[in-house]
């Protein structure tokens, strides 16, 4: 039950602080557009929600799995991840057969780990493996004696990190029966392998 209700806490905050910076804008007399990304975070929180609850009742298992765009997938959570100066680009055409919120769920603490481990304007990149896929970042890396602690939880090497993130996403892996490891990108950074993946065409 602790752990549930830290990672209830872990990822509706991310969505809560970009609805409620948006509204602080709006309030501010900036752009009402706000409003649109402030109902989307809310929107997405709504999802979490309903996932986590789906979660404690069935356990670990990704019972609704269907085709689901890749890069649809990163442009949607980009905007849902609070770095304006950060980057999340996606270099793939793929989809697979995921459950399509708990993929979000993976993305977005990936893309968070990066801001949070590297730095404001990071470039993260997601890309093809002849398997799965990959989320690479030019942040300051994992050196190799930690990458197999890395998703035990509580591990962490932020300050003020729950060491939740890294956590949360082997478990949606696993609950795919995907493999995750971690490596080094080509600029140095973290890159995050997932194998096992149904790829479609």
């Amino acid at each position: 039950l602790e752990q549930f209700a830290t990672i209830v806490s872990h990822d509706l905050r991310n969505p809560l602080n970009v609805a409620q910076g948006r509204l602080d804008l709006v309030d501010a007399g900036d752009d009402r557009n706000h409003l649109d990304t402030a109902r989307d975070a809310l929107t997405r929180m709504e999802e979490l929600i309903e996932d986590l609850l789906v979660l404690a009742r069935e356990g670990g298992r990704a019972s609704e799995t269907e085709r689901v765009d890749l890069g649809r997938t990163v442009v949607d959570c980009r905007e849902i991840v609070s770095a304006p100066e950060a980057s999340f680009t996606p270099e793939t055409d793929r989809a697979i057969r995921a459950d399509r919120s708990r993929l979000r769920q993976l993305f977005e603490n990936l893309f968070r780990n990066a801001v949070e481990h590297g730095r404001a304007d990071v470039a993260v990149t997601v890309g093809d493996l002849p398997d799965g896929f990959y989320v690479a970042d030019d942040g300051p890396g994992i050196p190799e004696p930690e990458r197999e602690q890395v998703f035990d939880t509580g591990y962490t090497t932020a300050d003020g990190g729950t060491g939740l993130g890294l956590n949360i996403v082997k478990q949606i892996a696993d609950a795919h029966g995907w493999d995750v490891a971690v490596t080094e990108s080509e600029a140095g950074g973290a890159r995050f392998e997932f194998t096992g993946v149904d790829v479609l065409e």
